[in-house]
């Protein structure tokens, strides 16, 4: 038994060091970016909602952003279950994003913009001259 628990403690001290370090998290500069990244999100869907006559002020609240996101892109608010099956909510979410592009009358190509470049996409939205045309566009 004993034998057992120094192997255990050797393993142990092998993965987190000889000064018991645990494995790093993200560096300060990866939290920045992260940061910076979820800001401009922000930014690019306050001007969203108050285009589409919604609050901006919701971009920054969790949960109802996304109720408010739902209402804007015209599914109903029990997509939100759908949302946290795991594989359907990643297909949802291209689906939603879709549903942005089309409400101000993109395509595609927008689609797929949204899907990768995400923030510089959502500000073009927000803060271009794009119209919201609502769900049927």
């Amino acid at each position: 038994m004993n034998a057992m628990l120094v192997e255990l403690a050797e393993m142990v001290a092998a993965q987190y060091g000889e000064h018991g370090d645990y494995p790093a998290g993200p560096s300060s500069g990866q939290m920045v970016v992260a940061l910076i990244l979820g800001a401009l999100c922000v930014a690019g869907l306050w001007k969203i909602f108050a285009k589409a006559g919604k609050p901006g002020w919701a971009a920054i609240v969790p949960i109802y952003n996304v109720v408010v996101f739902l209402q804007v892109v015209g599914r109903p608010v029990w997509w939100i279950v759908l949302l946290l099956i795991p594989v359907v909510g990643w297909i949802v979410i291209i689906v939603l994003l879709n549903d942005l592009a089309r409400a101000f009358g993109k395509g595609i190509g927008y689609t797929l913009g949204l899907i990768f470049l995400t923030p510089v996409f959502l500000l073009v939205l927000g803060f271009g001259s794009d119209p919201y045309l609502g769900r049927k566009a």
